[in-house]
């Protein structure tokens, strides 16, 4: 007998940019890369010819495709610090909250971390972690690590960017930016990946979240720190043996900008959503929506009635905080027919 598909099944999900599936351009390069025999490792066309593209995009000195955010994350803090190190970071980083101590198994260095409005770090956060340098009984502040977009869905300014890698400058910090949804940060500040770069030693550039199948890049920009990339990574696992199927991904994302497209089109689906439920009873934005997600805090009652028929999570169990994500793939109709069943369910709960 075959089951029937739940309605939260069926209907699209707002759970995670990770619950789409592929973009067809992508499932496409990889079919073209699937040709033929060609040198392991990345000695390979695809991974020649795409790494130069992106690091001409960056304005890097080095690009290293790696298979997850995690790995990306930690293997970027693996070059910038020392085992007796730390990184400072927001107290909700992806690197604090979600990636099972990675950093702290793998890399052997402690996190210092800081509570942050919306998300968003600032000089005078960094410099309140900064007490005790000097001492040797504390691990040694020497990274910042921020994200772009940040977890809650804003994005740094260039002018906000510009202001922690001056104060980092000066302090003898390094800067670390974790960019899972970089592309959606570009998209809604407008500029391009190298005016983002151009602030940091060490980036990702997530492509999972943005159509591809489980690629990310690791970018260096600090030439001091691009020769022992290489070796980070082999020791890290992430060395891909096949490493044309990560590079094709890369490259179908940069033709015609399609990475560029993609978040410009998840973002406006979050726009739009956002303002469908605004002063709806029982509903309240909770972040500003500057990227792809949507932050709510929500009537309990709403959460429990919502979650019957849509796939979507809860941010903060505490403070009933929702987090609704778009995709490449969200269209409009998915959003309104959302915005529908939130209202439906609203004015029910109100009467």
């Amino acid at each position: 007998m075959t089951s029937t598909p739940s309605l939260a099944r069926a209907r699209k999900s707002f759970g995670s940019d990770n619950h789409a599936g592929a973009h067809p351009a992508v499932l496409r390069a990889l079919g073209e890369a699937n040709r033929g025999d060609a040198t392991a490792y990345g000695d390979d066309p695809w991974t020649e010819r795409v790494t130069e593209r992106l690091a001409e995009e960056f304005g890097a000195v080095g690009v290293f495709l790696v298979f997850t955010g995690s790995a990306a994350n930690v293997l970027g803090l693996s070059l910038l610090l020392r085992p007796y190190e730390a990184a400072i970071c927001p107290e909700g980083a992806h690197l604090n909250v979600d990636e099972c101590g990675a950093a702290e198994r793998i890399v052997g260095v402690k996190l210092l971390t800081v509570p942050t409005p919306h998300g968003k770090l600032t000089p005078e956060l960094v410099e309140s972690r900064l007490p005790g340098r000097g001492d040797e009984h504390r691990a040694q502040p020497r990274a910042v690590a921020i994200t772009q977009a940040t977890e809650l869905g804003t994005c740094y300014t260039l002018d906000e960017l510009g202001r922690l890698r001056e104060f980092c400058r000066a302090n003898d910090l390094l800067l670390y930016i974790d960019g899972a949804r970089l592309a959606n940060a570009a998209a809604f500040l407008g500029c391009s990946l190298a005016d983002l770069a151009a602030h940091a030693d060490i980036l990702s550039f997530g492509g999972t979240k943005n159509g591809a199948v489980g690629a990310e890049a690791l970018v260096v920009m600090n030439p001091a720190l691009e020769p022992a990339t290489r070796f980070h990574r082999k020791q890290q696992m992430q060395l891909a043996s096949k490493m044309r199927f990560l590079a094709a991904q890369y490259g179908a994302l940069l033709d015609d900008q399609l990475w560029l497209r993609n978040a410009q089109h998840a973002n406006a689906m979050a726009r739009r959503l956002a303002d469908g439920v605004s002063g709806l009873p029982g509903v309240r934005l909770s972040h500003p929506v500057e990227s792809n997600g949507v932050f709510a805090a929500l009537d309990p009652a709403l959460i429990e009635t919502l979650q019957r028929e849509w796939t979507f999570g809860v941010w903060d169990s505490r403070e009933h905080v929702v987090r609704w994500m778009a995709a490449f793939d969200t269209t409009e109709d998915d959003v309104d027919a959302f915005v529908a069943g939130i209202r439906a369910a609203s004015e029910t709960l109100a009467v």
